[in-house]
């Protein structure tokens, strides 16, 4: 009796948790943005500035999410299969984006790369430029995101017994070979998940590129750096549809990779 009622007591707070943290903010971010009925909102979302602002948030995330595909895909083969000095500090930061600010990530690239620094000056020079612009977007992507596809792909990595790998070769079976018919179908759901994560969070990032894009309306003005411009213009209604937007997309990116990984086991 006292079993069934702690149950019911921890299933309850759990559900009411969800509840305030999770269903009644996302109801509200709905609500808000259907409040002046649809036509109002499909205004709001079809603008020139909103729409040119969420077509580039996902063509420049979809860019991130790529190149987190293949560079997530090797380090964390690399940081499986090899032993080398250093490797346990590489592994280690790995996660630094989890823990560090993006505030403090777009400072830091304004730092290295702005026209005072060494760097900056040398590329300035050579005629690259890496600040705002959209090359500064997907570098600011590129690593909040960092660690997603690593760390959904090294679990599937360390399942994967080296033995295989080394039969493989045994045969005549060249790396690539071995890689593309042994590992890389064992590790494929952690890098469609891992990916999937990277374009969702990419969708909502603020804090770094706010400081390296330049935010020029209709260029480089991402879906976020857009919201924060309207609610700051006094319309909340406007950015709630685009916050709508990004919400919807994010909420159906999760479900496909919860339907993707269904009976596949936790990849993290």
């Amino acid at each position: 009796m006292i079993n069934k009622v702690f149950k019911a007591t921890v299933r309850s707070v759990l559900i009411g948790y969800l509840i305030v943290l999770l269903l009644i903010p996302i109801g509200s971010i709905y609500f808000k943005g259907f409040s002046l009925g649809w036509e109002p909102f499909w205004q709001e979302v079809t603008g020139p500035l909103a729409w040119k602002s969420i077509l580039l948030t996902i063509k420049l995330s979809i860019v991130s999410t790529i190149i987190q595909a293949i560079v997530g895909t090797i380090i964390a083969y690399v940081l499986v299969r090899y032993t080398f000095r250093g490797k346990s500090i590489l592994n280690s930061m790995v996660d630094l984006p989890f823990s560090l600010p993006t505030s403090v990530a777009g400072l830091m690239f304004l730092t290295l790369l702005g026209p005072s620094s060494p760097l900056g000056v040398w590329l300035d020079h050579a005629g690259i430029k890496l600040l705002y612009n959209q090359t500064a977007i997907v570098i600011g992507l590129v690593f909040v995101t960092f660690p997603f596809v690593i760390r959904t792909v090294q679990p599937l990595l360390e399942q994967i017994d080296p033995a295989e790998e080394q039969a493989s070769f045994t045969l005549g079976a060249s790396r690539l070979y071995t890689f593309c018919r042994i590992v890389f179908p064992a590790v494929f759901p952690g890098i469609l998940a891992g990916s999937m994560l990277a374009f969702s969070r990419s969708l909502a990032e603020f804090g770094a590129i706010s400081l390296i894009s330049g935010n020029l309306p209709g260029k480089t003005m991402v879906a976020s750096v857009y919201i924060y411009g309207e609610t700051q213009n006094y319309n909340p209604e406007g950015a709630a549809a685009i916050s709508l937007v990004l919400l919807t997309l994010s909420l159906l990116i999760l479900w496909i990779i919860n339907v993707l990984t269904r009976g596949k086991g936790r990849l993290a």
